[in-house]
């Protein structure tokens, strides 16, 4: 048994959709989340500022004695996984590609056409691509960088015309010219559009990293018997600039929820 929380942190709110999934499947877990508000987004970033920025967040989280590190952002999965499993290699470090790689590997065979979308970041290094060959080959996979996706969203800007128009100008081609009948989500923050995703090209078979790296975080933690049993920590949300998108965002994604969050301002 280990009551320590469990350490998350995105370039922003999006890693704020893995913790819904935490919450149903290991109830007994707490967080200190962190979301780097003041500089997002990463994807657009070079991978040099992404990992001091990264390297700059695991320590802060390190100070908070978290017994794992989940980067809830798959740009910094892409980008900043080896370094910070280096710096640290007493602690667990889980990141959200590998969890859904290995989920489409499961589901999908030759005859599927995979679509993978994401920041800049993720989908210029190939990250996605390699892992996925990792568990099957012979997969068709094709990827799509959608950029604006991100700002919109730490906007606020949801399930109105432009997140529309936004969606179909990313999408439209890319689904349909390649056939696309997988699409990974390949950004924490997509989630929170998929319901428009759904609507605009249904059928499609969605796989959500978010959901995926629960798997992932808990075998670990039975593995190494660190699951959480009547821990009475509070499970707390950083962020480096606590707007009011990212209160409101805390508030949508927990409404339904008996999850309990305390929000603290930090600059790093």
């Amino acid at each position: 048994m280990d009551n320590r929380p469990i350490g998350f942190f995105d370039s922003g709110l999006g890693g704020l959709t893995t913790i819904p999934y935490l919450a149903e499947q290991l109830p007994e877990e707490k967080v200190v989340y962190f979301g780097d508000t003041a500089r997002t987004p990463y994807g657009s970033k070079a991978v040099s500022t992404i990992r001091q920025f990264s390297m700059e967040i695991a320590d802060f989280l390190r100070t908070h004695d978290v017994k794992m590190i989940v980067t809830a952002c798959n740009t910094v999965s892409a980008t900043c996984l080896d370094l910070l499993r280096e710096k640290y290699p007493d602690i667990p470090i889980i990141g959200v590609i590998e969890p859904a790689a290995e989920a489409v590997a499961r589901i999908c065979s030759e005859s599927n056409n995979i679509g993978i979308i994401g920041t800049k970041a993720t989908i210029s290094g190939g990250a996605y691509d390699a892992a996925i060959g990792r568990h099957k080959e012979g997969l068709s996979i094709y990827s799509e960088a959608c950029p604006i996706f991100v700002p919109l969203i730490e906007e606020g800007i949801l399930g109105n015309e432009i997140t529309t128009l936004a969606i179909k100008y990313y999408l439209d081609r890319f689904i349909y010219s390649n056939h696309i009948d997988t699409l990974v989500l390949g950004c924490t923050h997509y989630p929170l559009i998929r319901e428009e995703i759904d609507r605009l090209y249904p059928g499609l078979t969605i796989v959500d990293p978010s959901r995926e790296v629960i798997g992932a975080i808990e075998s670990v933690l039975r593995e190494r018997d660190m699951l959480a049993k009547d821990s009475t920590f509070e499970n707390t949300f950083y962020a480096s600039d606590l707007s009011e998108n990212f209160i409101n965002m805390i508030n949508t994604i927990f409404e339904e929820s008996e999850f309990k969050v305390a929000f603290k301002n930090l600059e790093l």
